[in-house]
């Protein structure tokens, strides 16, 4: 047999060599027996079961088995390895970034409403009484008043702590109370803005520095009292020359002389507004349960109490005649129980507090000279604006609706008497606007009416309101705050005497402040009654500056006299200073506006929950 031979020739295949198939068989069996005898290792044995075409050298993969798939155990490794790899990797950059010093840009410096903020509230700080805690920030300050109550042989209640009113060192409740209730109001609306500036601890730790003293003005654990410390000290100097807290010009450190507690058994308008201060102190405060309910409790008991024990705090003679008189009590019922409403969600102190009769007592339908002017007398405006604000963003409806509808038409219309286009008040040449009529003191007005304007403008942009209407003029939100911006610059420096009348804010302001302790040196000797009025009567600058204290104000004429002996001048007041502090809140920083809804913590659901749908019909 031949063949053909690719590289040439023939090729001769032999018949003699080849076997049968018979033959070649016998001789494999025979091999397969020999093999079978023998053990085959793991290797050989893989060589066997290699699916026919794999190449003889090739090893079997491996696999790892995860539970919910089978993956190869080389891809599982690469995969494993890349992650850490990966996590390694953002670990180190990360270690970088934070061991490597960075340069931050500095925050942008104060604005002047920030800055004069900071100074106002440390006012509060040299007007404390009792033991100053260790950051009061008053140099020239010290633990005083620590005796007050105590040693009233008729009263024998521990009465210290509080803050002195003004220039004296006289206690009264009804305007301290007025001041925190503005502190309060301004926290609840303006946290954000607090915050911001470096100060939110700082407000409340004032505020409650007030509200503690003001607990133990009464038996806060009880439901039912019947009577409430009004003031500690005295001021009347009619009856003659004896020490008391005006006669005297004595540091309150070295106060040595009788101060008696006056207490009142029927004083609606000092329970009212001692209610609002609590009251709303207690939202302040709800992140602290414990304390914010003892302050609501309080709120309730002094509310009830002025509801049962009708009467002015401020009877014709009395000391508070004096200095603190109160005109009503009507429009405290409505600010405390509006207050009240808003700490506790109770729908019964709404009512009362949009009672049209009680509205009208208050003189909300009647106009008047001093319609408008919030102060620490009448609380009435503020009353408005506040429960316009429930108009504004809940909106609660029949029964309160008329009431609220009225209160919300009357806000319109202060806020157009406060704008220049209309004649309700008169202002200075200057620019400042009267509020009290050409009378003195005029700066606790403005300030007020200040915080007011600026308030309802951002009560205004939060309920997208560009504007209110006064008759048929459109007004927008923005005159109503360049009205407040224009008054508290006035209060700042830009005014025709080109004095600040804040002291320590700015180049020039008022160095002989009506205040005893900052007109005598603390200098280790103890002046005795009369032995500040070379202090008192010197024409010197104070040795003690007292930061942040908003004088009595100019004359309607933009007249001042820096004279320390002229307090209708150069005297501060807690009541003053709040209203300041409130203004200057809702003006400084950048315009974050109001926190809409941790006032409405308390106030349950203005709607019933709609009843479950009926069941199936079934025939």
């Amino acid at each position: 047999m031949f063949g053909r031979d690719p590289w040439g020739g023939a090729l001769e295949i032999s018949n003699a060599d080849s076997a049968t198939d018979d033959d070649r068989s016998r001789n494999l069996q025979e091999y397969d027996r020999a093999a079978l005898s023998r053990q085959l290792d793991e290797t050989q044995q893989s060589w066997l079961l290699a699916a026919p075409g794999d190449p003889a050298g090739k090893k079997k993969k491996r696999y790892v088995d995860l539970g919910c798939m089978v993956v190869s155990r080389k891809i599982f490794i690469w995969t494993v390895g890349s992650v850490l790899g990966i996590g390694l990797l953002i670990g180190l950059i990360m270690l970088i970034v934070k061991t490597v010093p960075h340069r931050h840009r500095p925050p942008p410096p104060p604005d002047e409403y920030t800055q004069a903020l900071r100074k106002a509230l440390m006012f509060f700080n040299a007007q404390r009484s009792g033991p100053l805690p260790k950051h009061n920030n008053v140099t020239w300050r010290g633990n005083s008043g620590m005796k007050d109550g105590i040693s009233d042989t008729s009263i024998k209640k521990n009465l210290v702590g509080g803050y002195y009113d003004a220039g004296d060192a006289i206690k009264f409740n009804f305007p301290m109370s007025f001041a925190m209730t503005m502190l309060s109001w301004s926290v609840i609306e303006y946290s954000a803005k607090y915050e911001a500036a470096g100060e939110l601890q700082h407000v409340k730790e004032i505020i409650k520095w007030g509200t503690d003293y003001l607990l133990k003005t009464f038996n806060n654990s009880a439901d039912t009292i019947d009577r409430i410390v009004a003031q500690v000290g005295q001021g009347d100097t009619s009856k003659g020359p004896a020490e008391n807290d005006h006669y005297c010009w004595t540091r309150p450190e070295d106060i040595d002389y009788p101060r008696p507690v006056y207490e009142c058994h029927s004083c609606s308008d000092l329970a009212g507004e001692m209610a609002a201060a609590l009251a709303a102190a207690s939202i302040v405060f709800k992140d602290s349960k414990t304390y914010s309910e003892k302050l609501a409790h309080g709120a309730r008991t002094l509310f009830k109490y002025g509801r049962e024990q009708r009467g002015r705090y401020s009877p014709g003679g009395s000391d508070p005649s004096l200095f603190y008189n109160s005109t009503s009590y009507w429009d405290e019922f409505v600010w405390g129980g509006a207050w009240l409403y808003f700490a506790t969600g109770n729908s019964s102190y709404l009512q009362l507090a949009t009672a049209p009769g009680l509205a009208k007592h208050a003189g909300a339908f009647w106009g008047g000279p001093d319609y408008g002017v919030f102060s620490w007398d009448n609380k009435l405006t503020g009353s408005q604006v506040l429960l316009s604000r429930l108009r504004l963003f809940l909106s609660p409806g029949y029964p309160y609706e008329e009431i609220l509808r009225t209160f919300h038409n009357q806000t319109s219309n202060v806020m157009c008497s406060y704008l220049p286009y209309f004649s309700s008040f008169n202002r200075t040449k200057g620019g400042l606007i009267q509020l009290n009529h050409g009378r003195p003191q005029p700066l606790q007005y403005v300030a007020n009416a200040a915080f007011l304007a600026s308030l309802f403008s951002d009560y205004l942009d939060a309920a997208d309101t560009p504007g209110w209407y006064c008759g048929p003029n459109f007004y927008s939100t923005d005159i109503l705050r360049d009205f407040a911006r224009t008054q508290i610059n006035y209060i700042l420096g830009d005014n025709p005497q080109k004095m600040s009348y804040l002291v320590g804010y700015g180049k020039r302001y008022p160095k002989r402040v009506h205040h005893r302790g900052a007109s005598i040196p603390k200098n280790g000797v103890k002046y005795g009654c009369k032995g500040g009025y070379k202090w008192r009567d010197s024409k010197k600058p104070n040795p003690n500056t007292i930061v942040g204290a908003m004088v009595a104000g100019p004359d309607k004429h933009d007249g001042f006299k820096d004279v320390r002996t002229n307090y209708n001048y150069t005297e501060p007041t807690l009541a003053g200073n709040a209203g300041l502090v409130a203004a200057l809140i809702s003006l400084s920083g950048v315009k974050t506006g109001i926190d809409k809804n941790t006032i409405f913590s308390a106030v349950p659901s203005m709607f019933p929950t709609p009843p479950p749908p009926p069941s199936a019909w079934k025939p």
